[in-house]
């Protein structure tokens, strides 16, 4: 029997047409655009429905409502049909993978994220292998997470950055291997894929917190940081050099984290550097940082942290088991 998927179209660059003001995402066009093709009546595709969004998303638009409307119609749909696909725009794509990963609770169907750097409306687009193949994945591969297909990638969601704004490659996940190997032949890394769960499916909403990301450079202005944190913070992903290291020569600079750790504001230690991982026992300036009572985000991404964190707080749990989840791995976004 054909397997069901259903395909959620958010907007984005593979929904657009070329307008007067340059690509525009266009209403009714993906779906017809898709029914005119005979590659998607192959046999070896699944059926599928197209519930498209109103109106369409750049994906720089998109907000913590849009998670929860796509989450929601995933839990909505959960039982009908065997896997999901949702076109996204790129910009955005990686926080959405990010936040969708902790909302779909024991997920055990495929979610699979995909889009294009140009338009299927083009004669020449990378959109149409990123459908099908992301339709072959759903109907075919034991896939029970949320995760992004790019340009011959299969990423896990939650690992997933955009790493180019022009080639056709995307996205990557620098800090975890690719899911599966895609060319001629499909070949799944069996041996990363998240088992199966032993817990029944459940969506856990999103709700708004004031969360911020800061990103360290040198000479930065500590009143900025210190503006920051006066006003009504739960949270900030502090993206710092290397290893997880910061000026240790600025009292005043570790006086504000260790007092906004104090206040209960969560402080997560981020890597601007996409490969290795967050150790502050490793330099002074590390340690410095671990005193101040910031928390490791290991290698996570600086997306699936804040997306967590914001997934944590959305749980109204005690402060002090967000701290102690914040290290621990719930659906692979970090490395043990």
């Amino acid at each position: 029997m054909k397997k069901k998927i259903l395909i959620l179209n958010t907007g984005g660059t593979i929904s657009s047409v070329q307008t007067e003001t340059g690509y525009e995402p266009a209403p009714g066009y993906i779906a017809a655009a898709m029914q005119s093709i005979p590659a998607f009546r192959h046999p070896d595709l699944p059926s599928y429905h197209i519930e498209e969004y109103n109106p369409l998303l750049d994906s720089s638009n998109m907000t913590v409502s849009d998670w929860n409307r796509i989450a929601s119609d995933i839990a909505t749909h959960y039982d009908q049909y065997d896997g999901f696909v949702i076109f996204h725009g790129t910009d955005t794509m990686a926080y959405t993978a990010s936040a969708l990963s902790f909302m779909l609770e024991n997920l055990a169907k495929p979610v699979i994220m995909t889009g294009s750097q140009i338009p299927l409306s083009e004669i020449r687009n990378d959109a149409l292998d990123n459908i099908i193949t992301s339709l072959w994945l759903c109907a075919h591969q034991p896939i029970q997470e949320v995760c992004i297909y790019f340009n011959q990638r299969l990423l896990r969601g939650n690992r997933a950055q955009k790493v180019s704004a022009e080639l056709f490659n995307a996205f990557d996940s620098p800090n975890c291997p690719h899911l599966a190997r895609v060319g001629i032949h499909i070949e799944l890394n069996h041996e990363l894929l998240r088992p199966a769960p032993q817990q029944a499916f459940c969506l856990q909403p999103i709700t708004p917190q004031f969360i911020a990301n800061f990103r360290l450079f040198p000479g930065f202005a500590t009143d900025v940081l210190d503006f920051l944190l006066q006003s009504p913070l739960r949270g900030l992903i502090l993206e710092t050099y290397g290893a997880g290291n910061a000026q240790n020569n600025d009292p005043r600079f570790l006086e504000l984290l260790l007092a906004a750790s104090a206040r209960g504001i969560i402080i997560i230690n981020c890597s601007q550097c996409q490969q290795g991982r967050v150790s502050m026992n490793q330099y002074a300036t590390g340690y410095s940082l671990k005193q101040a009572g910031l928390i490791s985000g290991h290698d996570m991404t600086p997306e699936a942290a804040h997306c967590k964190l914001l997934y944590l707080l959305s749980k109204n749990i005690p402060l002090d088991k967000v701290k102690i989840l914040i290290e621990q791995d719930l659906c692979g976004e970090l490395s043990h």
